[in-house]
């Protein structure tokens, strides 16, 4: 599934032609992140955490070069966000098993302070939609998070 991931992206060892359209897919994901961690108002070291670690192992990146990708979406997300955008860039950039993997993370991000608000819970709704995953496939990635939650 990684070099998948890393094949769409343009990490593959063949060219760079993609460097562009890779930085709009993982800036695009972060955002997304951000923006369900900062929709309670509660975007605390927990969530900070789960966002550097998704952002760097799914798109094999240094831990310097997530971080900056981080902080570009959260200034990014602070100032305002236009999901329409993002998710265009994530529906463009990434198969359907792959937003789908997004989506648990999401969910593992609404997740990370033991439960998912109201506001998180809607924002994840319309983030779906507009990836185009299914209810059902967004209520199993859901399941799965809170499934891998507990465990932790």
């Amino acid at each position: 599934m990684i070099k998948r991931i890393q094949e769409l992206l343009g990490f593959a060892e063949d060219d760079g032609s993609q460097n562009s359209s890779v930085d709009d897919v993982q800036f695009a994901a972060a955002a997304l992140l951000i923006e369900v961690a900062m929709v309670d108002r509660n975007f605390d070291e927990l969530e900070r955490a789960r966002i550097l670690a998704f952002v760097r192992d799914r798109f094999s990146l240094e831990e310097e070069t997530a971080g900056q990708i981080i902080a570009r979406a959260e200034a990014e997300v602070e100032g305002s966000v236009q999901l329409y955008g993002i998710t265009s860039s994530i529906r463009n950039g990434l198969s359907y098993e792959d937003r789908v993997e997004l989506m648990e993370c999401l969910w593992l991000v609404a997740y990370a302070d033991g439960e998912a608000d109201p506001f998180e819970d809607q924002l994840m709704r319309r983030i779906g939609e507009l990836i185009y995953v299914t209810d059902r496939d967004r209520g199993e990635a859901r399941k799965r998070a809170i499934a891998q939650k507990q465990r932790d």
